[in-house]
């Protein structure tokens, strides 16, 4: 018996780009693999193909025939057309829909529409969020999901196997109505990125124009021509270190709602449940702010850019008559200029640290007490030391102009990271946080007293043996009763 005939055989309607790729994975993954066209004499391999001159093009209804699996390889469209002289044939076979969807649709799809023309068949929806070109060249595709929904559970599993085999992480939807979600998500266009880059535009926007204001009309501070970087490079920063406030605040909040509630039964807001939804984003968001500000701030690292960063020496010489010319000289950095740039170092080290442990292949590798102490615990050190960072910078400047304080663009920004690190503090505090943890773990505020009220009643002792029960009524207890008390 040759090799090939051990294979599980697949059939598949369609000899078109994606029908190949998905025929070249499938002979390669071990499968006996025959295609189906309505005209196969007309159909070609190409001689660049060597591997598909394995694979049979067969009619129609030979493929039907032959294969207990079919991948409906072709337009939804055309799926009636094809198999409509076919139904009889088609009873109990295996149809893996493929297609997708050019709008999304809230009301039906196409692998239901299928199922509905072909109802004795198993009709199983997988592989719409695989392109042909991941199909026919990408080997490295374990971390690849494939979403697969199905009315018949066996189905589904004889397609999750296939979908392993095939180096693909599957994902089982369950029935047949998540085949919409399925079909919706190739349409999507970074929904999860929506909120955090229009918070991000929104609040820069915000910075920009108060430093505008602050810079150019309030007091004529800088020039028009360093707009471009030096005030922009501020607005950057302001907005990094908000964006990066507003990714460890979600949590707050959200403990503070179960706090108010008492439980954690209770459904978050849909703001507070988008916000939280969307943290991993906007810290993805204040890294690459940051990575902006760090690139902006190198550009102009000058004592003319940074003069109080910089020792200055003043040099006098005499001149002829009753004048002198003046000269300042500036060297390296003085303390505070070393010190802002060390703690921004620092801050952006470890905030890089954070990013990495976000990238799939490393959150793999981390069991949830690691992934939690980099997410939450150098998070919010990051925060920490980027507040420090601009607190290094602005106490020199407060200490010779006490007056400015609560006026000044250091102030302004680090009043949300502060109150950040202040909530975040105050939770952790034992009398609180092990009420909180209490919440999470699922204890309910005011359950304890109910059941306590439920609990109380009256505990008689047998005279006879000395056997203590239980009563809610006195009534209820017997004659040879030693004791009575109320609990």
């Amino acid at each position: 018996m040759s090799e090939i005939e051990h294979r599980q055989r697949v059939g598949i309607l369609g000899t078109g780009y994606f029908g190949r790729a998905l025929a070249k994975r499938l002979f390669f993954s071990g499968y006996d693999v025959i295609l189906g066209s309505r005209e196969p004499d007309r159909r070609e391999i190409s001689p660049n193909q060597d591997v598909l001159y394995d694979i049979k093009i067969v009619s129609v209804q030979e493929c039907i025939k032959s294969a207990p699996i079919l991948f409906l390889a072709v337009h939804f469209e055309h799926v009636e057309k094809l198999l409509k002289e076919h139904v009889q044939l088609l009873s109990e076979k295996i149809l893996i829909d493929v297609s997708n969807r050019k709008i999304p649709s809230k009301l039906t799809s196409h692998a239901e529409e299928i199922e509905k023309l072909f109802p004795k068949s198993r009709v199983v929806k997988a592989f719409n969020v695989i392109s042909a070109y991941a199909m026919e060249n990408d080997y490295d595709t374990s971390s690849k999901q494939v979403f697969i929904a199905g009315n018949n559970r066996e189905a589904r599993e004889i397609v999750v196997d296939i979908t392993k085999n095939m180096n693909f992480r599957p994902v089982d939807f369950g029935v047949l109505i998540s085949s919409r979600r399925i079909e919706k998500h190739p349409l999507r266009l970074f929904p999860e990125w929506r909120f955090p880059i229009i918070f991000a535009v929104g609040v820069f926007n915000g910075w920009l124009l108060f430093l505008i204001y602050i810079y150019y009309m309030f007091e004529s501070f800088y020039n028009w021509e360093q707009l471009s970087i030096k005030v922009m490079n501020k607005a950057v920063c302001m907005t990094s270190i908000t964006t990066l406030s507003a990714t460890y605040l979600a949590s707050s909040f959200a403990t503070i709602f179960q706090l108010y509630f008492g439980t954690k039964h209770q459904r978050f807001p849909r703001w507070l449940d988008t916000w939280l939804k969307t943290r991993k984003q906007l810290g993805l968001v204040s890294y690459l702010l940051v990575t902006v500000h760090v690139i902006m701030s190198l550009l102009t690292m000058s004592p003319t850019y940074y003069p109080p960063w910089y020792h200055s020496t003043r040099v006098r010489i005499p001149a002829n008559l009753n004048s002198t010319f003046e000269f300042q000289r500036i060297t390296w950095m003085n303390w505070k200029g070393e010190a802002t740039s060390l703690v921004g170092i620092c801050a952006y080290v470890v905030l890089s640290l954070v990013c990495v442990t976000t990238f799939p292949s490393v959150t793999d590798k981390l069991n949830w007490r690691e992934w939690r102490f980099a997410q939450s615990k150098m998070g919010h050190a990051a925060l920490f030391l980027s507040v420090a960072h601009v607190l290094v910078m602005a106490i020199p400047v407060w200490m010779k102009h006490p007056d400015v304080v609560y006026k000044s663009i250091f102030f302004v920004c680090s009043l949300l990271p502060w109150a950040t690190l202040v909530l975040k503090f105050v939770f952790m505090l034992p009398c609180i946080n092990r009420y909180v943890m209490k919440i999470r773990k699922g204890w309910i505020k005011g359950e304890e007293c109910e059941r306590h009220k439920m609990n109380r009643g009256y505990t008689a002792v047998d005279i006879n043996n000395g056997t203590p029960t239980q009563s809610q009524d006195v009534s209820s207890i017997p004659e040879n009763v030693m004791m009575l008390r109320k609990i």
